[in-house]
Formats: structure tokens, sequence, C-alpha cells
């Protein structure tokens, strides 16, 4: 037995699959390993089934054993799933399910959003069974509906059809509560206004009757209307886990009571204090549930970012069938199909052009308005916009593939997460609602004890008020409401966050290291600068260089013959290739013999270039590669070919400096050719020389002193730095592989989104602080002001009536403030050279 283990305490067995493991060794590491976790009583592993079997001594640590499978250098499988969850109202429901979920034997950890009104929970794969989480949820007090990832959009319209029907049954609730509380809130304030209309009412209805009449009505409400929080606080309360509808019930219910034995049992209570609160029961379940409309509105609007891709997706695709184009479903078009497209149609899924032309709206994934050309060869995205030419493409990507069923996949899943910050709620609001009862029962008997007369009433109106006015919606919304808006408005800017950890740790980078191919640069070498030797001509020496490098795979190469081709110059035929490796090569075209190299071939072949010498340092110093070419043994021209910086980077990185953030390069350059980029560009940092495998350390050199580090790459070799940086951002025009290294992408493949992603993660996080500081700020003065503590000092009561409109007014202020980040503007946007680089934000 495991020195750490409870030989007193029941054993509790779980099973965990382990990947990776080839002999009677492994298993032996394995077993030792997982040994050495405290509550693990023993461990056996089977190399066959490729499985553990694993008893622990008390409370079962499954997070720790697959820590401990992979410390010893195995993987253990994990799946997610998400499932809909009904019924949750506050953040004590959050909690609740968090707990219920992460009990189930299996479950590594599980997040609930309220916003969302979902659950994601991570498991070992194949090792637990759905039924049982879905018990667990159940057994909570809630009901779980499982999310069929196959379907998304159909699962995200029975969500919507769902919120629809919650909302017509609020709004019908609403009206019948509102119709039946308004008579006795009219009479009873109305009395109590106006002396006159107190007297008339005794002298023609009489006091009984008109206490029965309010006792008929609230009667109704509370059990009409207000049954749905008996439905959910009962169960809730039995099972010693109170929530917001308990503290509801309880509330209501108490001033309800109170006024049903003054009404029919007036000498149960003491002298003086025969008094009814039909008005105050009724007008809370009244406001609660004009609270809980709003909410419910306001949530619908939260996840308008996600319905607004979903609406992108065309609904049919004209597809070539037997050699004529026919409308089909969306549904029915396969990867290789040949699809037409005409004016103003959407594009409707992912492919290569084959013939045609035209422009494209392509702001759905970059955030750009400004329409891009697309021809033979170029690749279209599904539910872009075309505008004026029709074309013709092949499929290649097809439903679930398609880069927007990809984007809203990950808004999905960064609305879904939770920020470490959350962590605090879910702390707080594990205690809240049971620190709210005891501060009610508390309140109850100390205005009983030490209040004046009546002490009944005033004991009882303010342990209502007190249970009324602390319910933790306000805390349980803060920050997920916040997460979904501010996510979502990302998405339609270009950037998109995978993960919340992300949203939070971005606005606190100190340095974005930048790679440079493909990040800083457009990737793609281009022949820049031709100078020409006396004597020849300017065209006809490109055209016999072009011809020679036509012949070469080499990508300076391709810049050479690319240019050739755009000037409509004519390549002649090639005899005799060789070429010399670091060197160049020669060739013989229509008979003359050219060498194209660099200047140490040259000189091999007893060439002097001498004469360009001053040309060369100039290209140099602006990170340019001069090459040379020689016809028929005299040296002809000096040519440099260089990646070059896109159009928007050298206003990105100003964007940067302004917002205090040092920059840096990682690249495999020289560090000439890298210095020199750097002082183009005004980069404060460079790490020149790297290897492809030293882009890690060049990240851990930069976080060096505790400095955060966001690291933005494209290239599959940028995958292991994206995933060690603080934050890792990938150009979205990049790899793949990068894209699912990275916790941010921005679509446009533009720099400035980097200062976009930075300037939303501050602006959502600064949303979130407030919310949280309202949340808690509300509770914390007013459940002592709804307790009577200034009562001795100015004689300041909280009905019960203006608790319920103030709880629910905060969870309408925290949900507002929320959907403000609708109306973030993007700060950085692509200017003419020498324009200001940010625009003022709204």
């Amino acid at each position: 037995m495991n020195a750490h283990s409870n030989p007193g305490a029941a054993t509790i067995r779980q099973g965990f699959p382990i990947v990776g493991m080839t002999c009677a060794s492994c298993v032996r590491r394995v077993e030792k390993s997982i040994a050495n976790v405290t509550g693990v009583a023993s461990a056996s592993v089977n190399l066959a089934t490729e499985s553990a079997e694993v008893a622990f001594s008390g409370q079962p640590n499954p997070m720790a054993v697959v820590a401990a499978i992979k410390d010893a250098g195995y993987d253990v499988p994990a799946e997610s799933t998400e499932i809909q969850i009904v019924g949750m109202s506050c953040a004590s429901c959050v909690r609740r399910v968090e707990l219920a979920i992460v009990a189930v034997p299996g479950v590594l950890k599980a997040s609930v959003n309220l916003a969302t009104e979902s659950a994601t929970v991570e498991s070992l794969a194949g090792m637990t069974p759905l039924a049982a989480i879905d018990a667990a949820i159940r057994k909570a007090g809630y009901e779980p509906r499982r999310v069929d990832e196959a379907s998304g959009a159909a699962s995200t319209d029975s969500r919507e059809e769902a919120r629809g029907r919650e909302l017509s049954r609020l709004k019908r609730d609403l009206g019948i509560a509102a119709a039946l509380t308004l008579p006795i809130f009219v009479l009873e304030m109305g009395s109590h206004a106006i002396p006159a209309l107190h007297h008339w009412l005794l002298m023609n209805v009489g006091q009984q009757a008109l206490y029965i009449a309010f006792f008929i009505l609230a009667t109704i409400v509370q059990f009409g209307p207000g049954l749905r929080f008996y439905k959910k606080g009962v169960p809730a309360l039995l099972r010693l886990a109170p929530d917001m509808n308990s503290l509801v019930v309880l509330g209501s219910s108490a001033a309800w009571a109170y006024s049903v034995v003054a009404t029919f049992a007036p000498w149960v209570l003491p002298a003086g204090t025969v008094n009814v609160y039909y008005e105050a029961s009724a007008v809370i379940i009244t406001l609660i549930l004009l609270g809980r409309l709003l909410e419910a509105k306001a949530k619908g609007r939260t996840s308008e970012a996600i319905k607004r891709l979903m609406g992108l997706q065309a609904k049919s695709a004209r597809v070539e069938r037997n050699g004529e184009f026919v409308d089909v479903a969306l549904e029915e078009v396969a990867v290789g199909d040949v699809l037409q497209v005409r004016p103003g149609d959407k594009v409707p899924v992912d492919g290569i052009v084959l013939s045609g032309s035209s422009f494209v709206d392509e702001a759905m994934i970059s955030g750009e308005p400004v329409p891009v050309s697309k021809g033979e060869g170029a690749e279209v995205v599904g539910g872009t916009i075309n505008k004026t030419g029709s074309f013709t493409y092949r499929a290649t990507k097809v439903g679930a593939d398609t880069l927007l069923a990809q984007i809203i996949r990950m808004v999905e899943t960064a609305q879904g997460s939770k920020l470490p910050i959350q962590a605090l709620v879910d702390k707080v609001t594990a205690w809240f609602v049971p620190a709210v009862m005891a501060a009610a029962t508390l309140t109850f008997l100390a205005w009983l004890t030490f209040g004046p007369e009546p002490a009944v009433t005033f004991a009882l109106v303010n342990a209502v008020a007190v249970l009324i006015i602390a319910c933790p919606c306000a805390m349980g919304l803060a920050t997920p409401t916040s997460i979904m808006v501010g996510t979502g408005r990302a998405a339609e800017i270009g950037v998109l966050f995978r993960n919340g950890e992300a949203l939070q740790s971005l606005k606190s980078v100190e340095v974005v290291a930048l790679d440079k191919t493909g990040t800083l640069t457009a990737g793609k070498p281009v022949m820049t600068d031709l100078e020409v030797a006396g004597g020849f001509d300017r065209a006809e020496v490109l055209a016999l260089v072009a011809a020679v490098e036509a012949q070469s795979e080499h990508p300076v190469a391709a810049a050479i013959v690319a240019a050739a081709r755009e000037e409509g110059l004519v390549l002649g035929a090639v005899d005799a290739f060789e070429a010399v490796p670091g060197f160049g090569v020669s060739a013989v075209v229509d008979g003359r013999r050219v060498a194209v190299g660099a200047d140490r071939y040259l000189s091999r072949l007893g060439i002097e270039v001498a004469v360009f010498a001053d040309i060369a340092a100039q290209m140099g110093r602006k990170a340019k590669t001069p090459l040379y070419a020689a016809i028929d043994g005299k040296l002809a021209v000096a040519i440099a070919v260089s990646d070059p910086v896109k159009p928007t980077t050298p206003q990105a990185i100003r964007a940067l400096h302004e917002m205090g953030l040092k920059v840096a390069m990682i690249t495999g350059d020289n560090r000439r050719t890298a210095e020199a980029i750097a002082a183009q560009l005004g980069i404060d940092e460079v790490v020149a020389e790297v290897l492809p495998d030293g882009k890690v350390d060049a990240v851990k050199r930069l976080r060096a002193g505790g400095r955060t580090v966001a690291f933005v790459g494209d290239g599959i070799n940028d995958a292991p730095a994206l995933a060690k940086a603080d934050v890792g951002v990938a150009i979205g025009t990049g790899t793949d592989v990068a894209i699912e290294s990275a916790d941010v992408v921005l679509m446009s493949g533009d720099l400035l989104g980097v200062t976009n992603a930075i300037a939303l993660s501050k602006a959502t996080i600064g949303n979130i602080r407030q919310n949280l500081f309202w949340a808690f700020a509300y509770n914390a003065s007013l459940i002592p002001v709804a307790a009577g503590v200034l009562y001795p000092v100015s004689g300041t009561l909280l009905s019960p009536m203006l608790a319920a409109g103030a709880m629910a007014l905060s969870s309408v202020f925290v949900l507002g403030n929320a959907m403000r980040l609708k109306r973030f503007q993007a700060p950085a946007r692509a200017v003419a050279a020498g324009a200001p680089s940010l625009a003022p934000a709204e």
C-alpha cells in the first residue's frame, strides 16, 4: 500500500487509458509514477489493454494521476463533450453543476458557463459513460441536453428555439403576475399614501374583505407565475444546496405566509403585529420575473456574433452535374465538385478557382471591406460574397472542414471558456448563498431581540429584504457575458481567440516577438532591383538570366523568372545547365554563355564585380540579397532579390510602440541582414541566425526577467514557439499546424491584427472588472442596508419590493455593460503611408 494512502478510508477504483507503452518496463514505470500520487492505494497497469486500474483511498484525484502518467513519458487520451444545461439561474448553480460533473469517475475537468447555459466536459476517452454525467447533472437539480457537434447549426437552432420558448413563457408569466399584482400594489400603497382612500376602503369594502381579495390575487401570483421558483428552489433546499431560486422562495413565501396568518388567524400573532405583506410577496415575484425576462433578452443578444456567422453560410450551391450546372443543397456538395459562382452569390464552400475572375468581399474573415481580386489558381472561402464577375472553382473543403465552420467552432469554444479571473468568483459563490441565508437568519434574530415594536414585523421585513437583494445573478453573469460579446466582436474584426486564457493573458504582454518570413514579410521573394552594366540591354539581360534560373527550384530563381514573365519577356532555349551548390548556376541560352550567382561565384570564374560595389552596399543596408550575372564572360548585371516587408508592417510596429510594448524579431537570417531590417522597421530586439528548432529557446531568452511574451508566426516551424510563448498568435494565412498551436488567430494575415487583439483584450478584461466590481460592491453595500444597519442612524429601511427591484437591476446593469463591447472599434487600420497609425476608438 502507498505510504500516502489512508487505510481506514473506502477504496474507489477508476480506470485510465494510456498511450505509448511498448514493453514491461513501461508498465513498471507507469505503476511507480502513479503509486507516488497522494491518495492512491494501488495501481495495476495492463500492457495488453493499454490501461491502468487505480484504487484511491478516499476522494479520487484523476488529474494528479493523469499528470503522473504524463510525467512518466506517456499520454492519457481525453475527449471533450459539450452539454446544454437547462435550469441554471445564478453563479451558485454554475458551481454546483461543476462539482457534480467533476465527481463522476473519469471526468478530468468541467467548465460551466451561465451565459451560454452549457458545460464543456473533459473526460478520459472511452472511460466515462455520458449517461453518468447526465445523471449527475439531474441529481444536482438541472436538465442536460446533448449538443451534436456534427450538426452545429442544427444544435444552435434548437438552442435558439428553446430560448424562444422560455422567453415566451417568461412574457406570459410576467404578464399574469403584473396584472394580478397591480391592484394589490395600488390599493395597499395608495392606502398608505392617501388617507382618504384608506378610509373609503375600510368603510365600503372592509379590512377583512380587502385582505381576502389580496390573499386570492397574491396566492395566484405565488403559485402560478411563481411556481417556477418553487420547482427549482425547494429541491435545492432539500439537498442542502440552496440557490437563487431558494432565496426567492424563502423571501416571498415568508412574506406571503406571514400575511396568510395575519388574515385568517390573527390571534396567533403578538398584539400590534397583525399586518399583511401580500404586496411584497407579489411584487417580489413580479420584479424578479421582469429581471429574468430582461436577462433572457440580453443573453440572446450576447450570442449574436455566432448567429451572424451562421447566417453567412450559403443555403445552396450551383454544382456541375452531367455537364451542366444545377442548384443543389449545400449539404450535397462534395470535395472535388466543380461549382459556379455568379455576381452577387455567396461562395458556398472553400476551393480553388478554375476559370473566370472576379472581386470577392472577404470582410467576414479579414475584417477588411476592400474586395479581393480572384483569378485562376486563387483560393476562395465559403461564406464570402462575390461582387462583379463570375467564375468556376473546385471544392477543396466542405461541411465542418470549411474555414467558416472552423471559425464558428473557435468562437463557440472561446465563448464557452473560463478566464483565470473567474476562479475568484467561483470561490466566493461556493459559500455565498448559504452565507446570505445565515445573514438573513441573524437579521431576523437581531431585530426580534433588539428591535422596536412590532419586533416580529421588523424582523420579517428585514430578513426578507436580505434574502432577496443578495441574489448572486450578477456575479455569475459578470465574466461570461463579457467573454461572449468580446470574442464575438473580435471575430467580426478578424481576430479569433481560441481560448479564454489568451483573452486575459494578452492584455499583460510586454514583448511581442515576430517571426520574420511570412509574418513581417510577405514570405515570397520578389526581384526589387536590376542594375545593368554599360553596353547591355535591360530586357535582353533579364530574359537570358530568367531562362537560366527557370531551371532552378530555388525561391530566388522563381522571383527572377516571375519578374521576367510579368514584363512579357520570352525565355530562350537552355542547354548545358550546371548548378554549383552554394555558388550559382550557368547555362547556354540561344548560343550565349550565362552565369548567375553570388560574388564568390563570379570571382571563381575570374570576373570582377567591383564596379557594382557601391550598389551592392546599398542593397545590403536595405536587407536585400545581391546577385550577379555574366554574359559571355562579361559582367552584365547586379540583381537584388528580397522578401518584401508587408505594406502594413511599419504601421503595425509603430502602433505596438504607441501601446508601450517592446517588439522583437526572431529570424534565421544572418545578423547583418536582420539588423538592417530591424533598423528599417524600428524593431527593439533582434534574435538572428536562429535554426528552425531554436525558436523555442529564443522565446525563453525573451522571457528572461519575468517578461510576458506573445509570439507571432505562420509556419510549421513556428508551432513549438507558438505553444511555448505566454500567448501564441498565428497569422491566419499561414499553415494549419501553426494555427492549431496558437491561442489567437489573425484571419487577415495582417500584423495590425496583433494591435487590435491586444486592444480588444484590454477592453474585455476592463469590462469584466467593471462587472465584477459592480456585482461585488452591490452585494457588499446593500446587504447591510437591507439588514437595517442604517435604521439606528437615519431610520432607513429597505423594503423587500425595493430589494427585488435592485436585484433585477444589478443583473441588467452587468449585461448592459457587457453589451458595450459590441461597439468596440479596431484601433489600428491599414492607412496610406505616412498617415497616423491609430484611429480613435468609439
